[in-house]
């Protein structure tokens, strides 16, 4: 789901996303254990322990990766990043959105650099950030 499904808009909004993502890794969480997870991505416990709670402890893409990467179903992680950021830029020309779009229509106080950073990789993004992202070019390629 993570990197797989990039239309978003079948969430009903950016939180609904951000937890259908939290589902995926509390199930990778669930079937590899909390305490192998923490030791193979170095994240700490007590956020792998929220996930699997369900609560939303702070997560960015990157740490999802990693985590998804734990899946004897899932390429490594970066492959799944590259695959996250890959989706997301043609979803944007797909869409023909350009950063400052993204920027002034999403809730996160983020500037079109900040947003362009995020997208690239070169700044760390939030699943929360992600999920207003990604469900915002999901809505708008419709």
């Amino acid at each position: 789901m993570l990197y797989r499904d990039l239309d978003g808009s079948e969430a009903e909004s950016p939180e609904d996303l951000r937890e259908q993502y939290e589902a995926e890794l509390a199930e990778v969480l669930e079937s590899v254990g909390v305490e192998e997870a923490a030791a193979e991505t170095g994240i700490e416990r007590d956020r792998l322990d929220a996930l699997v709670a369900g609560e939303a402890p702070e997560i960015t893409v990157e740490e999802a990766c990693e985590l998804l990467a734990l899946s004897e179903d899932e390429p490594d992680a970066e492959i799944v990043r590259a695959e996250v950021e890959d989706r997301l830029l043609l979803g944007m020309t797909t869409a023909v959105l350009d950063v400052d779009t993204i920027a002034a229509n999403i809730q996160r106080d983020l500037s079109g650099k900040e947003v362009h950073q995020r997208v690239e990789g070169r700044a760390p993004m939030t699943l929360a950030e992600y999920a207003e992202i990604h469900q915002f070019i999901g809505e708008r390629k419709r």
